[in-house]
């Protein structure tokens, strides 16, 4: 059986089920087991956000070379396909999180990925520059999971875990950005081999890959997701101050451990390895706007307290120039690499592997190595500021190094590739690492009143 771990520790458990009887969130990240309600909604949160992601960048792998030859497109008709696939995401995320603060994250996302199948399954079809902007544009509708993805996790963690819960989700979900160059360009190769003409074998790809994970992961979260800690969406306001007796606690345990100076409370259920620890509610002071925050509907007033204040725009634009910057050099790597190096030996299967590495670095550089946990850390010593000045910090990182890659390649004609990779892969820990650490942030904006909205106004 697993130790006692105070919600209050320093370091975060990733193993044990711990409670805030607040609000019913969970202070711990129990990563390693599928037997709470906590860690499967975890964990379908971000695959959501990962299929999406991963769908939604399909076309960058291939469209550097494969699609601009089989539909005879301008590098310029390539950049304009590349810039209308994320503008539907910016109409999208508005809308998403009025939806959420009304039907719930996880409805949403389904929704959102159902959505998105459809123009996935139709990529096939496309034979002219204006028929693949259509196409792209629709299939954006997929980056609008990230406001249900984020909301969810908020929903679910609480302060003390919030941070690195958030960048996790939102970490592993970008690296599905890296993960499509591999996938789509191995199957795309496959198909090759099995005898269909590059006409054809593009197309197909779509419908083996992007589709059928969309409808499964769907089909996934609409079964074994739930809404809220609470039960249903709408009864996320009980909640609050929730007696511990509705999730299933011992009252009379409670109040005893309550009576001896607030100790640690524990359930064990013999049929499963999992520890539930039920913290005390310190004295029933909500020491946080996080401790009791839940969504509130979007009316045009709130609406406009949400866009002028500080509080919104100001991560936004932190959230612009990480995450908006991320997909620029998603969409757009491999054919950089490809039109610097491509030679007999140099093609689309090198540059769109090693244009995966920025999307791949994701799964360790936002959430653990720096973005998130880091956040978490601060958050314990300097509390809010702490997070803002660290998020600073690999901002203004990201954009040296930036600056240094442009730089030093515009100096060579031809720049060696081991030094660009090398260079490639210190901005993109700095800029993924600022994006975890504004995912970690944003929780803070003003909880009581806009928690979901403000999350949905950081579009890039």
């Amino acid at each position: 059986m697993a130790a006692h771990t105070s919600p209050s520790s320093a370091r975060i458990n990733f193993k044990d089920v711990i409670i805030n009887p607040a609000n019913l969130k969970c202070s711990s990240l129990p990563l390693f087991s599928l037997r709470n309600q906590y860690s499967i909604n975890f964990h379908l949160s971000w695959l959501g956000f990962f299929t999406a992601f991963l769908s939604w960048f399909a076309f960058a792998p291939l469209i550097p070379d494969v699609i601009k030859e089989d539909l005879q497109l301008t590098s310029a008709q390539v950049g304009n396909s590349n810039v209308v696939s994320l503008c539907a995401t910016l109409v999208v995320r508005a809308v998403a999180g009025t939806l959420v603060d009304r039907f719930g994250p996880r409805k949403v996302m389904v929704g959102l990925l159902i959505l998105g199948a459809i123009p996935s399954g139709l990529a096939g079809t496309v034979h002219t520059a204006n028929g693949l902007y259509i196409i792209r544009f629709f299939i954006g509708i997929l980056g609008g999971t990230f406001v249900t993805c984020q909301a969810w996790t908020t929903a679910f963690f609480d302060k003390n875990v919030v941070g690195t819960a958030n960048a996790l989700a939102g970490g592993w979900g970008n690296a599905g950005g890296g993960f499509t160059f591999i996938i789509m360009i191995a199957l795309y190769n496959a198909l090759l081999s099995d005898g269909l003409t590059p006409h054809v074998a593009w197309r197909a790809a779509f419908a083996v890959v992007p589709v059928p994970f969309l409808l499964t992961v769907a089909i996934a979260i609409l079964v074994f997701g739930t809404d809220h800690p609470a039960g249903k969406w709408s009864d996320r306001h009980k909640a609050v101050m929730h007696k511990v007796s509705e999730v299933e606690m011992d009252r009379t345990i409670e109040e005893k451990a309550i009576s001896s100076g607030g100790e640690d409370l524990e359930k064990k259920d013999p049929s499963a390895d999992v520890q539930v620890t039920v913290g005390p509610a310190e004295n029933s002071n909500l020491v946080s706007a996080l401790d009791y925050a839940v969504s509130e509907p979007v009316t045009w007033r709130l609406a406009f307290r949400v866009i002028t204040s500080p509080l919104t725009w100001l991560p936004a634009l932190g959230y612009l120039t990480t995450f908006g910057y991320e997909l620029a050099i998603d969409a757009n790597l491999a054919n950089v690499l490809l039109a610097l190096y491509k030679s007999p030996t140099f093609g689309l299967t090198q540059a769109g592997y090693l244009a995966s590495i920025f999307g791949f670095l994701n799964v360790v550089t936002r959430p653990a190595g720096k973005g998130g946990y880091f956040g978490d850390l601060v958050y314990k010593k300097f509390g809010v500021p702490g997070k803002k000045y660290l998020m600073i910090f690999f901002g203004i990182a990201q954009g040296l190094l930036s600056l240094g890659l442009g730089f030093y390649i515009d100096s060579y004609q031809r720049p060696p590739l081991a030094v660009v990779i090398v260079l490639i892969i210190l901005f993109a820990t700095m800029n993924e690492a600022a994006n975890g650490v504004n995912f970690s942030l944003v929780p803070h904006c003003n909880p009581c009143e806009y928690l979901t909205f403000t999350e949905s106004s950081h579009i890039h």
